[in-house]
């Protein structure tokens, strides 16, 4: 029996998930987790660090040997945030989400990408895979590399903005899918399709709608700060227009989904009226053959027709026409 795969503790977590250093003239060099224990970054003009938040090294090292303040390092490790842009002294401090795009899982569990900048140093932590710093790190390689800390910010909050816009086009797509369910009476939505649905975008909205206003604290901070420069200011604005688009495509998306909900719910109770109508009419119906064929039934001297060959016949001709009667009443008054 082959033993079971021991867990991975916080301490198993290797540190740094990529890091650069950066020389007078912007040139990006590698960084290895030793370069940043050992001083190494001394050496270099500015540099900046994407951490695992979930490694106990790189937790400490943040606490005690990054320069950074107590509390602005305790607002970097905590579990849970929301999205923010704090000045605090000479940096910032900065969170924003993006989307899950992690195998397996969903896209609306939005991942947290907590940074403190500052004219030296960018310290970003992640506690799962960003594919938004992967793409920013590939942009450096290609040789598209920022020249100051806040070109870097200005590129990642422009990267989770790239990643996201196509993830919220599909909610907007499958709006239009639910609705065109909707109009075809032979097609219906699963019980909880919308429910889910709704569920999805509520979550990823709780998440936009602060970030949207994260980027436009930043900007409005940011060029007073003297961190980012007028092109990078450009790239800023952009992003928080393009959140403010999304975040106003969400709330549409959400009132459609709310319409439609509203939709489902009264083409189910029509049904369940027309069905209730119909037994009503059939209870309508057949309520006086009840009621005669209850009195014949009482089994009592006096009953007429009891030695008559002819009784029965006469008895089913007259349910027969009473029925038909009512029928015909109403098909007059338009109940059927």
């Amino acid at each position: 029996m082959t033993p079971p795969a021991p867990s991975h503790t916080p301490t198993q977590i290797h540190p740094l998930v990529f890091g650069y250093g950066f020389a007078n003239d912007g040139t990006p060099t590698p960084l290895s987790w030793e370069d940043v224990t050992s001083g190494k970054l001394a050496e270099f003009r500015r540099y900046w660090l994407h951490l695992n938040r979930l490694s106990e090294a790189a937790q400490e090292w943040l606490s005690n040997s990054s320069g950074v303040d107590e509390l602005a390092a305790d607002a970097l490790l905590q579990e849970d945030t929301r999205p923010r842009a704090v000045r605090h002294g000479k940096g910032f401090l900065i969170n924003l989400r993006g989307m899950n795009l992690n195998e397996g899982e969903a896209r609306e569990d939005m991942l947290a990408l907590r940074m403190w900048a500052s004219e030296t140093s960018l310290i970003t932590l992640r506690a799962k895979r960003i594919q938004a710093a992967r793409d920013v790190e590939a942009s450096m390689r290609e040789g598209d590399v920022p020249n100051s800390t806040g070109g870097l910010v200005a590129s990642l909050a422009e990267a989770l903005t790239n990643r996201m816009e196509p993830e919220i086009a599909q909610f907007d797509e499958q709006a239009d899918e639910f609705e065109d369910q909707l109009l075809d009476a032979d097609n219906r939505l699963p019980r909880s399709a919308l429910s889910e649905f709704r569920r999805r975008v509520l979550q990823v909205r709780r998440y936009i709608m602060p970030q949207r206003d994260a980027l436009a604290q930043l900007v409005r901070e940011g060029a007073q700060a003297g961190l980012f420069s007028d092109y990078d200011m450009m790239y800023l604005r952009e992003s928080a227009d393009r959140v403010t688009r999304l975040s106003e495509e969400l709330e549409t998306i959400r009132d459609r989904s709310t319409v439609l909900q509203e939709q489902v719910i009264e083409a189910r109770g029509e049904i369940m009226n027309q069905r209730l109508f119909v037994l009503s009419i059939l209870s309508a119906v057949f309520l006086p053959i009840s009621f005669v064929t209850g009195l014949f039934g009482v089994n009592i001297g006096g009953m007429p027709g009891v030695h008559s060959p002819t009784a029965f016949a006469i008895l089913v001709g007259a349910l027969a026409a009473a029925t038909l009667l009512m029928l015909a009443i109403f098909r007059w008054r338009r109940w059927i």
